[in-house]
C-alpha cells in the first residue's frame, strides 16, 4: 500500500488541502523531506518536473521546492524553512502557475503524440517539460517542415474544438480492451487519460479539463536526434511568451533594415548577396595586394641555411584565408618558408606555414608543435598547414621567429 493517498490523480486542478505529516527524513544533498498522508503536490516522473508550493502549520510554513517519488514509501516534499514534525496536521498550498504551465505542456504531448501517430504512424519515444519549452523524440520517417506543420495543424484543431479531458482508473484487464496509444509498462491497476474520441493513454501525470485550457501549441524547430526526430514545442502561456519574444526580435530587426516585419527576409537576403559580392571584390583586392605584398615580404626575409628564406611575420585581424592566400603567392618562390599569423582584439590566434616544392621541411610538424604552445589545434600537409589557439600578437612574433631561428642557425 502507498504510504501517500495521491490527490493530483483525480483532480489536478487542486491546489489546497489538508493532510497530515507521517514522516521528516534526511535526503543526501536536497536537505529534509516531508511524508504526508496524502497530497496534491506531483513529484517529478514522467518528463514532468514536480509541482513547488508551502506547507503551512500552527508553528510556521515550509517551502516545498521539490517533490520526488519514492514508490511505496509514497511522496518525499523536499523543504526549506520551518522544520516541520511527525503527527502535525498541515495544509498544502501549490504554486498555480507553475502547476497550470505543467498542465499545458503536458496535455499538448498527448495531443501532439496522438496527431503524428494518426498521421504518420510515428510513435514517441521521449517527453521532457524543459524550463522554456518541451522536446518530444518521435520515430518519424523523413521529416520536414510540411510534415511536421501537417501534425500542428491538426493538434491545434483538437485545441480549439475543446474537448472534455476523463481521468478514470482502469484494470489491468479492462486496459487490454482499450484503444491505448502506447502499451503499458506497469501491472496492475491504470490511471488513464481519454480526450474525447482523440486520444486514450495511460499516464501518472497533470492534464486539462479541456483541450480549450491548452490555447494554443507551437513548434519551435525541430531536427535528427538520434534515430529520431526531436521537436521542440510550447503551448499556451509559453507560446504566447514565445511569439511575444519571437515578434520583438523580428520588429527590432525591422527597424535595423527600415522595413515592415513581413519583409524581414526578403531584405536580409538581399544583405547576404550584398554581402556575398563584397567578399568577392575583397579576395580580388586581396589577390592583387597579395602579390603585392609577397615582393616586399620576400625582399625583408630572413636568410637560412641552404639558401632559404624564411618569411615569419604576425599580421592584425586577417583571417585564414588570407594568409593563405599571401602563403600561396610567398611559396611561388622558390627556397621560401612561409610562417604566417594573425591575431585579433579577443588574442584569437590563427597561423599558416607553406614551403615552396623545393623545400624538404615538414609544415604539418612545425603547426602541432606551434599549436601546443598556444594551447590549440592544427594539422594539414608537409607542403602546407593551418591552425589556431590563444596567444597576443607579441606572443604569436615570439612563437613565430622561435621556428624560423631553426633555419636561420648554423
Amino acid at each position: 500500500m502507498n504510504a501517500t493517498k495521491r490527490l493530483y490523480y483525480d483532480d489536478s486542478h487542486l491546489t489546497n488541502f489538508q493532510a497530515r505529516v507521517l514522516a521528516v527524513t534526511e535526503i543526501k544533498d536536497k536537505g529534509f523531506a516531508v511524508t504526508l498522508d496524502e497530497t496534491a503536490f506531483y513529484p517529478m516522473g514522467g518528463g514532468q518536473p514536480s509541482d513547488t508550493g508551502t506547507l503551512e502549520c500552527a508553528s510556521g510554513t515550509a517551502r516545498v521546492v521539490e517533490c520526488v517519488d519514492a514508490g511505496e514509501a509514497g511522496v518525499q516534499h523536499v523543504v526549506e524553512g520551518e522544520l516541520l514534525q511527525a503527527g502535525e496536521e498541515v495544509t498544502g498550498r501549490i504554486d498555480w502557475s507553475r502547476r497550470f504551465e505543467h498542465i499545458q505542456q503536458h496535455t499538448a504531448q498527448h495531443i501532439l503524440s496522438q496527431a503524428f501517430i494518426k498521421l504518420y504512424e510515428a510513435e514517441t519515444h521521449g517527453f521532457r517539460i524543459m524550463k522554456r519549452w518541451s522536446e518530444i523524440d518521435v520515430r518519424l520517417d523523413n521529416p520536414s517542415d510540411e510534415r511536421i506543420r501537417e501534425a500542428i495543424e491538426m493538434a491545434n484543431k483538437i485545441v480549439w474544438e475543446n474537448r472534455p479531458i476523463r481521468v478514470r482508473h482502469v484494470s489491468a484487464e479492462e486496459a487490454a480492451h482499450l484503444p491505448l496509444r502506447k502499451t503499458p509498462t506497469r501491472e496492475g491497476e491504470l490511471r488513464i487519460v481519454e480526450i474525447e474520441g482523440y486520444d486514450t493513454n495511460a499516464c501518472g501525470g497533470t492534464h486539462a479539463r479541456a483541450t480549450g485550457e491548452i490555447g494554443m501549441i507551437l513548434v519551435r524547430s525541430w531536427e535528427r536526434a538520434k534515430g529520431m526526430t526531436r521537436i521542440e514545442f510550447v503551448a499556451g502561456g509559453r507560446a504566447l511568451k514565445d511569439y511575444e519574444a519571437a515578434n520583438e526580435t523580428a520588429r527590432r530587426v525591422a527597424a535595423l533594415f527600415s522595413v515592415g516585419r513581413d519583409e524581414v527576409e526578403q531584405a536580409s537576403l538581399r544583405l547576404i548577396e550584398e554581402g556575398k559580392e563584397l567578399a568577392r571584390r575583397l579576395r580580388a583586392l586581396e589577390s592583387t595586394f597579395a602579390d603585392s605584398e609577397a615582393e616586399t615580404l620576400t625582399g625583408q626575409a630572413m636568410l637560412g641555411r641552404d639558401g632559404l628564406r624564411i618569411v615569419a611575420r604576425t599580421f592584425d585581424y586577417r583571417d585564414h584565408e588570407g594568409l593563405k592566400q599571401l602563403a600561396h603567392k610567398l611559396i611561388q618562390r622558390p627556397r621560401t618558408i612561409a610562417l604566417l599569423g594573425s591575431t585579433d582584439g579577443d588574442d584569437a590566434a590563427r597561423l599558416v606555414f607553406a614551403r615552396s616544392p623545393d623545400v624538404s621541411e615538414d609544415m604539418n610538424l612545425l603547426m602541432r608543435e606551434a599549436c601546443q604552445s598556444l594551447d590549440g589545434r592544427g594539422g594539414g600537409r608537409p607542403d602546407m598547414a593551418q591552425g589556431g589557439g590563444q596567444a597576443d600578437s607579441t606572443t604569436l612574433t615570439h612563437i613565430l621567429e622561435r621556428i624560423a631561428g631553426r633555419f636561420t642557425a648554423n
